[in-house]
């Protein structure tokens, strides 16, 4: 079970990070993303914090997530370490993961975690996890 997890989440982690970004990404997203990121956080600005300041926080390495909870009916934000898969875990389906594995980040940024998350953010596919909000609901 524990290669399992490890060498699986690690996959499904992977597949959906890749096509939560593109080279022409970034700005914020439109709809009902939008609206229930409003009705969640109360603004944009403020889930980017919540994500950004919970994915800064992981210790060694790991994931932040944006999820959608089906139970709730409401976007969650959740850190998670190593690489455990978000809804395997939770329950909650992943909409936009970031990884912050060294590996992902150090050749840029170095050991400087917080400046990588915050340039994510320019590059993030909004149509790719508004799709995944809409398949979740």
């Amino acid at each position: 079970q524990p290669a399992l997890r490890f060498n699986g989440g690690g996959h499904v982690n992977h597949t959906i990070f890749w096509t939560n970004l593109s080279p022409n990404g970034g700005g914020e997203p439109k709809g009902d993303l939008l609206a229930a990121i409003v009705r969640d956080f109360g603004s944009f600005a403020n889930m980017k914090e919540q994500l950004t300041n919970a994915t800064v926080a992981v210790q060694g390495s790991g994931w932040g997530w944006l999820g959608y909870d089906k139970k709730t009916s409401m976007l969650t934000i959740d850190a998670m370490a190593n690489q455990d898969p978000l809804q395997s875990t939770t329950g909650r389906i992943p909409l936009l993961g970031i990884d912050v594995w060294e590996h992902a980040y150090y050749l840029q940024y170095k050991n400087v975690r917080p400046d990588y998350v915050k340039a994510i953010f320019d590059i993030v596919n909004w149509s790719n996890v508004s799709e995944r909000y809409e398949n979740a609901m």
